[in-house]
């Protein structure tokens, strides 16, 4: 066997991922205010850019692809079925996450007592940045132009004419077997192109972890940390806790082989802070879990673009908790039932990179906190974000690949789970 076929294998190529997470730690903790602080800095948004240059084209063909396989599934119904059990479950979990995420926040207060000023530019900067709200979502929801929304990178936008056209492939049937056949074959090219990145992941995620450990010290982040532990200590709980149980009680699927399927994607997630990026690996762990591949080619890119309880459950429950706390504010139970609401109902104001601060913002603005209130602490939480957005986006992709198994156990479709193969065949 080639060391490139060995290094392909999930196993070695994690231990890779981790001896990149670790040495980056140590190079960042050494290269600290020294010319080898840029250096991490570039190797880690070179990686970034690699991946983001995929997630457009990879969400829209996946999700063409997924919609139009479904008719292997059976009929018009059976896809409806499959379709709102899939989002049914959506619900549940962001239910789950963010009660759990309000319970965290309780106990713990994040933000009590704690005395920081965020920059004033900082500040100016972010108010003036568009915040979520209902009608945004909306006004955005629809592009006024179909190609801008690909080169503008709008995912949400991009997930709509997906959507669209996924459906009229599918009502087609055959007519439209030859476009179908294209966006396959498109998607199957991305995908290899995904591949080929991911394999440049130890390198990207000693760049990534090295520059956020060379660019955060003790000095801001010290007084955030009730946050940061708040944060981590909710998306631990679901992603430790909730899914396992509900992958044992409703998916019949051992906890343990979950994690070993899945562990490679979310490790992936945590370093490289991307569920779009991370789509190849999930729909690969879902199927090696055992679920039908043309439902995992519908369930898993739609839940990457609209399922993410670390960034629009427990982050924007513990966050909105922190900022009152910041600024004495008591929140009545009414505005933790904006909270729940905003969780359940909003999981699409979250497509796309920006997502933890639309949904924020929007939970904020639902609470009723005044603009001034809301821009600062926004401030503040933002300092630290790329911490906070490890844990998130892991918990968001061990999201992703649970509700799959679950909606898949119940309709039968659950095959005998693969044999790990090489990394998403690169």
């Amino acid at each position: 066997m080639s060391f490139v076929q060995t290094y392909r294998k999930p196993k070695v190529f994690g231990l890779t991922v981790l001896g990149g997470l670790v040495l980056g730690a140590l190079a960042g903790w050494l290269g600290k205010g020294t010319w080898l602080a840029p250096v991490l800095a570039k190797i880690g948004s070179t990686f970034t850019a690699l991946l983001q240059l995929t997630v457009i084209p990879l969400v829209f063909t996946a999700i063409v692809v997924g919609i139009a396989s479904l008719r292997n599934l059976g009929g018009g119904r059976t896809a409806a079925r499959l379709g709102g059990k899939t989002f049914l479950w959506f619900a549940i979990t962001s239910f789950i996450a963010v009660l759990i995420g309000l319970a965290v926040a309780a106990i713990i207060k994040p933000g009590q007592g704690v005395r920081i000023e965020p920059a004033a530019g900082a500040v100016d900067k972010l108010a003036k940045r568009a915040s979520g709200s209902w009608n945004a979502l909306l006004d955005n929801l629809v592009p006024t132009n179909i190609f801008s929304a690909f080169t503008e990178g709008e995912v949400l936008q991009v997930v709509f004419i997906a959507v669209l056209v996924g459906f009229a492939a599918y009502a087609l049937g055959e007519k439209a077997a030859p476009f179908t056949n294209l966006v396959r074959s498109f998607f199957d090219i991305v995908q290899k192109v995904v591949g080929w990145i991911i394999l440049l992941a130890p390198i990207g995620i000693f760049g990534l972890i090295g520059n956020a450990v060379a660019s955060y010290g003790n000095s801001f982040v010290r007084p955030l940390f009730s946050l940061i532990v708040a944060v981590y200590l909710g998306t631990a709980i679901v992603l430790f806790a909730v899914y396992p149980i509900l992958l044992k009680v409703v998916g019949k699927t051992s906890p343990a082989e979950f994690f070993r399927k899945s562990w490679t994607a979310i490790q992936f997630a945590f370093v490289s802070r991307s569920s779009g990026a991370t789509l190849p690996l999930s729909r690969k762990a879902a199927t090696d879990l055992g679920v039908s591949p043309e439902y995992a080619n519908f369930a898993v890119p739609l839940g990457t673009t609209t399922k993410m309880d670390g960034c629009a459950a427990v982050y924007p429950a513990v966050a909105t908790i922190f900022i009152a706390n910041l600024f004495g504010i008591q929140l009545s139970v009414w505005q933790y039932v904006g909270i729940v609401l905003v969780a359940v109902f909003g999981a699409l104001a979250t497509a796309g990179t920006t997502g933890w601060y639309t949904m924020l913002t929007l939970t904020l603005s639902v609470v009723g906190l005044p603009p001034q209130v809301i821009a600062t602490g926004v401030a503040v939480v933002y300092a630290i974000d790329p911490i906070l957005d490890m844990m998130r986006t892991a918990t968001n992709v061990a999201g992703q690949i649970t509700v799959p198994v679950l909606v898949a156990r119940s309709e039968g479709l659950i095959e005998e789970p693969a044999e790990e193969q090489e990394l998403v065949n690169a």
